[in-house]
């Protein structure tokens, strides 16, 4: 599959376990890559949570954030912050990729008096 035709939306579920995969799997390997730099610096110097509890797959940090009575809100304050803002990124991503794409179908138009 390339790109073009590739779905958007398995690039949400991506970005809320870990930021920048959603990037990645829309090709977008550089801007991933930034995204799990932040996330992974984010974790290890400002939260108690180290990077391999965030990415374990058995409790995502998500899962782990919004668990309030488990944490404190200063632990996951900033890590949820750019999970949230690498979401939005995705979706921004998505939405210029679907108004950039031609309509299918739109070269094949002609009008009845050629």
């Amino acid at each position: 599959m390339n790109e073009l035709s590739r779905p958007v939306w398995p690039a949400y579920p991506l970005s809320v376990l870990v930021a920048g995969l959603g990037h990645c799997y829309l090709g977008r390997w550089k801007r991933g890559g930034i995204w799990f730099l932040c996330y992974g610096l984010a974790l290890v110097f400002l939260s108690a949570r180290t990077v391999s509890g965030a990415l374990s797959l058995e409790e995502p940090f998500v899962v782990t954030a919004l668990q309030f009575d488990a944490v404190s809100y200063t632990d996951v304050a900033v890590p949820l912050t750019i999970l949230l803002v690498c979401l939005l990124d995705v979706y921004l991503i998505g939405l210029a990729e679907r108004t950039t794409l031609p309509p299918a179908g739109a070269d094949d138009r002609r009008s009845n008096s050629s």
